[in-house]
């Protein structure tokens, strides 16, 4: 093997090395900060307990024992 050739290789080693550590160093990285939103991202119903079931008899289960039926 010659001088240029172990040169060549030396060369590739440490750009895999260098390639490889980039890698791992940015792998945890993010762009953005982390959000917390206080509000539930999904409201269902207006909180108005007991009325408005609709004009049905069904009543959901557990809610018949609570009186919301």
């Amino acid at each position: 093997m010659s001088q240029n050739e172990k040169k060549q290789r030396s060369r590739y080693r440490i750009a895999a090395v260098v390639g490889l550590l980039a890698m791992v160093l940015l792998s945890a990285c993010s762009y953005h900060p982390a959000r917390i939103d206080p509000e539930p991202p999904v409201v269902i119903g207006d909180g108005d307990h007991g009325h408005g079931h609709g004009d049905g008899d069904f009543c959901p289960p557990g809610q018949a024992k609570k009186g919301n039926c």
